[in-house]
């Protein structure tokens, strides 16, 4: 496996000084020594001058752009030869190859993808992921397209960690896909993290964009959910009614407001959990005879 080597090669600057200086240097030799040689100058100077602009001319070849973030890798006849990452004009051997990295972050969404969650429910999950290269000699030399390489990996990555966990946690405790955001979003980025590294690439964030059940037990599913919450509140009520009515006796009892058998305890007790617990305002019934009667 190749590994990334960084190199500098010269400043690109001071090497536009030089192929400006060389074909200035070499006219001016050329004229002086026509100037000697009454007005014609030697055609060994001539061939000379000829083949110097042609290596000045080449070397102009060698200037390179380096933007911020951003990597030159070069090659020299297929070998690789090292990666430029100094931002700036820069010149290296006019005979290599330079191939464009970017180094920046990076980030794309999968396409809404259907799976089974770990009870066998279909639902649809997409999710984001926020990337970048760190290894531009494996990145390019090691997968044949990285960013490619990156989507499919990534979707992998988010069918095999939907199988984990169910879409909605059935007991209490059990981690799944909606209820525990951050468990899932931390797994998800090492199933991908996993994937990646041999391709160079660092995976900076990942988290579920979208998570919803299949259409076709959508409508199935958003009843289960309702009936869930609805037995969730009316246990809550029961529980606060419950308390309600305990304080209430105790109250009664240590203000000696007015003494109840068990029997009235017990009517009283009924009347009040129907008051608290029905889901409509209570209708008053006047008793014009005793309790008993």
């Amino acid at each position: 496996m190749l590994k990334e080597r960084v190199i500098t090669g010269l400043s690109g600057w001071t090497m536009v000084a030089v192929l400006v200086a060389v074909p200035v240097a070499g006219i001016a030799g050329l004229v002086g020594l026509a100037a000697v040689n009454n007005g014609e100058p030697p055609p060994v100077a001539v061939v000379g001058l000829f083949l110097l602009l042609i290596v000045d001319l080449i070397g102009w070849r060698g200037l390179t752009i380096v933007h911020p973030n951003t990597a030159r890798v070069i090659q020299l006849f297929g070998r690789y030869q090292g990666t430029i990452k100094t931002a700036g004009l820069r010149w290296i051997n006019p005979f290599t190859t330079r191939r464009f990295v970017s180094l920046r972050i990076r980030n794309f969404e999968s396409g809404k993808l259907k799976v089974n969650d770990h009870i066998g429910n279909p639902i649809e999950i997409a999710a984001i992921v926020v990337w970048r290269v760190v290894e531009t000699a494996e990145a390019m030399f090691e997968v044949n397209d990285y960013e490619h390489f990156v989507q499919v990996q990534s979707e992998s990555a988010l069918r095999a960690m939907s199988a984990i966990f169910p879409y909605d946690a059935h007991i209490e405790g059990e981690l799944s896909l909606r209820g525990s955001v951050t468990e899932v979003s931390h797994r998800l980025g090492q199933e991908i993290q996993e994937r990646l590294s041999s391709a160079g690439v660092e995976l900076i964030e990942a988290r579920i964009s979208h998570l919803s059940y299949a259409p076709e037990i959508a409508n199935a599913m958003l009843r289960r959910q309702q009936a869930t919450a609805i037995i969730a509140a009316r246990q809550k009520i029961v529980e606060g009614a419950v308390g309600m009515v305990e304080m209430a006796l105790d109250m009664l009892s240590a203000k000696n407001v007015v003494h109840l058998d068990e029997e009235r305890k017990a009517t009283m007790v009924s009347n009040l959990l129907v008051v608290l617990c029905g889901d409509r305002d209570a209708q008053p019934v006047v008793n014009t005879g005793t309790l008993y009667q």
